[in-house]
């Protein structure tokens, strides 16, 4: 059987395991988590072993970037079984640190990353959750100090909304995008598919087929206002309640005037039910 990853709960523990490994020359990976791990967070494992010695997973149900109305108190937690899926993976280490560790009572300080980078598509809905995001990001950076940490491009705004923030606040740290892992009909992976009905779940691949359809729609040269309406409606009529469609820079995700003339990425917030679904594709410009 494979050897189960250590399980540490404080920074201090944290911090002389990764001292140890230092004093090896070994390198350091962090893959940060909220648990309730598939096959899609084992996908960033495998990149952080692929890039680096050792490998830090951290699992924290972050408070401060969920919404008044969202499902911080039922969002699924299953340490156990989290810790035996890391122990397959081959991770060094599992870091589950508790609220009180991560907050103290009078916690003042937030780490934002302002513009558009953060003000539109998941920023405008969810007004608080960047602050959150970044300021647990920030933390767990500082108390591993990894040399480089593992992102899925399923959160591609978080991806870019990270990368940013290392780079405007010179942090020694690379960060690794892994691609999305889908289910076999095209579903993104997320910890909140499993909220879906049966029903519900029939229907959420649409999501993607509709995202491959628009996609193709812009890099064909349809302008890109026509494309998103054709792609709303699309979901709408697939019973997907649409929050945002939007065809960004890839890079930037500044918004695009009328063409996709350089290398973007379609983004899409969709509710089913009461579970809301993201996911986003490449578009390629027609060359």
């Amino acid at each position: 059987m494979a050897q189960r990853p250590q399980i540490v709960r404080t920074i201090p523990q944290l911090r002389k395991a990764v001292r140890s490994w230092r004093r090896r020359g070994k390198t350091i990976a962090l893959v940060p988590t909220m648990g309730a791990l598939h096959a899609g967070h084992m996908s960033l494992v495998e990149t952080a072993k692929k890039n680096a010695n050792r490998t830090v997973v951290s699992i924290f149900v972050n408070p401060t970037q969920f919404g008044p109305n969202e499902d911080f108190s039922i969002y699924p937690r299953h340490e156990q079984q989290d810790w035996e899926m890391l122990a397959k993976a081959k991770a060094d280490l599992l870091y589950v640190p508790s609220v009180p560790v991560m907050y103290s009572e009078d916690f003042s300080t937030n780490v934002e990353v302002l513009g558009h980078l953060t003000s539109r598509m998941e920023g405008s809905t969810r007004p608080h959750h960047f602050a959150g995001v970044m300021t647990v990001v920030a933390k767990l950076f500082l108390q591993c100090l990894p040399d480089m940490a593992v992102f899925g491009e399923k959160d591609y705004q978080q991806l870019l909304a990270v990368q940013r923030m290392v780079l405007d606040l010179d942090m020694p740290i690379e960060i690794l995008a892994a691609p999305i892992v889908r289910e076999e009909d095209g579903l993104a992976m997320s910890s909140r598919n499993a909220y879906l009905s049966p029903t519900e779940r029939t229907l959420a691949p649409r999501l993607y087929q509709v995202m491959q359809n628009v996609a193709k729609e812009l890099s064909g040269g349809r302008p890109v206002n026509e494309a998103l309406y054709l792609g709303r409606d699309w979901l709408e009529g697939a019973g997907l309640r649409v929050d945002y469609l939007e065809v960004r820079d890839a890079n930037t995700l500044l918004p695009l005037e009328e063409y996709v003339n350089d290398p973007a990425r379609l983004l899409a917030a969709v509710n089913l039910g009461q579970v809301r679904l993201i996911d986003n594709v490449p578009v390629y410009p027609m060359h």
